[in-house]
């Protein structure tokens, strides 16, 4: 179910004052403001509350935990016909399914395989840009995702166009849970009837060449390991969900502010890949895609303080909530201003990285990780050069329920004609205030 988010309306910062500025922009995407205090508290109804990243990391790598996130406690309740999906499992099974498919998403097997493609896609979409002058650029941060991902899954067969929009109907019937409304039932037809269309145009095309002529993808590892084309559909399923969705709003999330920042935006474009790579990270650390994750205890869970002293005791069988925004504005890891965007953000942790929780943290922390930064930096490098490039209007924000997270929508950028010398001009002065303002706080 999608609900509207009202945020407020911002005029697109100047060349001189994103020059003179060594922030960026503000957080945008919260559904409301998360308090950072208490850190850790139990509620009335049972459930636990996290919201600083110590104890998150904590609950998330302990083995007394598993998955309750993206109705996988619908999931679990159906009779056991099959495998669980990655997204869904736990333990042991869960660890040998992530160490079979971690060669297809480690960063050296990205850039060595995807690059060019990502590189070539970028170049179809910027086209398409330049050709009618205004788009959506939701649309286009579509295409962008799912075609990269249906090429590391192997969904490259479909019987026909519009794989992307198929996906999409998977989120036009929400589930809350299994009750006698006839609403339910209703979003459960919907909901098989786009997983069937889903399986007969992209799946199982896609099964029957792999099974001709096996390939390096996900699709011809399952077939491999013994996966039946049911199961081989609901790993699909949850890789479009789960992967190809996020990384889209990820995209216009981060094209969002650096068209707002002319600084930031010429500073993302001359940095080297290893800078631009960070800024991103920094983004989804304010605007995590996914703003809870979900965890029930499979037993009870001691977490210590910071001194080692038992910090408390949450019993089995208990439903934990990790507040991302919340977790991710820690201020003792990230310091002040933690609402606003900072490029280079020191932050005082061990092992932390830029993201804080934007990609997860332990059994289940986003195998895609390192595609999702790659592709968004290879497209919003050629979609940010663009001269004449400006934002028309801020996109819709909408929530969605499924994933807990942020969509944006009606994200309407167009090419300025009469525009580009002016952008050059306001882009090179950006770029000189930059040089001479601090980089960090």
């Amino acid at each position: 179910m999608e609900n509207s988010i009202t945020a407020p309306e911002r005029e697109p910062a100047s060349a001189e004052q994103g020059a003179r500025r060594p922030w960026g922009g503000e957080q945008k995407t919260a559904r409301c403001l998360e308090r950072a205090e208490p850190a850790l508290e139990c509620d009335q109804t049972g459930v636990w509350h996290v919201r600083a990243f110590n104890e998150a990391r904590a609950i998330l790598r302990s083995n007394a935990v598993r998955q309750a996130g993206f109705k996988a406690e619908v999931l679990t309740r159906l009779p056991r016909l099959m495998r669980l999906p990655l997204l869904f499992s736990d333990g042991q099974e869960h660890q040998h399914q992530r160490r079979q498919t971690a060669r297809f998403f480690a960063p050296r097997v990205v850039s060595e395989q995807y690059r060019d493609l990502m590189e070539a896609l970028s170049e179809q979409l910027i086209e398409k840009l330049r050709r009618r002058r205004k788009v959506d650029l939701s649309r286009l941060t579509l295409e962008m995702a799912v075609r990269v991902a249906a090429e590391v899954v192997g969904l490259t067969d479909s019987l026909l166009p519009g794989m992307a929009r198929r996906l999409e109907a998977f989120f036009r019937y929400p589930i809350e849970r299994l009750s006698p409304d006839p609403r339910t039932w209703l979003n459960f037809l919907g909901l098989q009837w786009a997983v069937l269309r889903f399986y007969w145009l992209d799946v199982r095309p896609a099964i029957r060449a792999r099974r001709r002529q096996p390939r390096q993808d996900v699709i011809s590892h399952l077939l491999a390991q013994g996966y039946s084309p049911r199961e081989i559909l609901t790993e699909c399923v949850t890789y479009g969900a789960a992967g190809m969705i996020t990384t889209r709003e990820f995209i216009g999330v981060a094209a969002w502010h650096l068209l707002e920042q002319p600084a930031l935006r010429q500073r993302f474009l001359l940095a080297p890949e290893e800078e631009r790579l960070t800024l991103l990270e920094e983004v989804l650390r304010l605007e995590p895609v996914v703003g809870h994750l979900y965890r029930r205890t499979s037993q009870e869970l001691i977490l210590a303080g910071p001194a080692g002293e038992e910090q408390a005791r949450i019993p089995a069988g208990a439903l934990i909530d990790l507040h991302i925004y919340a977790i991710n504005a820690d201020e003792r890891l990230v310091g002040a201003q933690p609402r606003r965007l900072c490029p280079g953000r020191p932050l005082h942790g061990e092992r932390v990285v830029p993201s804080l929780m934007g990609f997860g943290d332990g059994a289940h922390r986003c195998p895609g990780a390192p595609i999702a930064l790659q592709e968004s930096d290879i497209f919003l490098r050629r979609l940010l050069a663009l001269p004449g490039l400006r934002l028309e209007r801020p996109p819709r924000l909408h929530w969605n329920e499924l994933i807990c997270g942020y969509e944006l929508r009606d994200f309407i950028v167009s090419l300025d004609e009469e525009g580009d010398s002016r952008s050059r001009v306001e882009m090179e002065s950006a770029a000189t205030g930059m040089a001479t303002a601090p980089r960090e706080p």
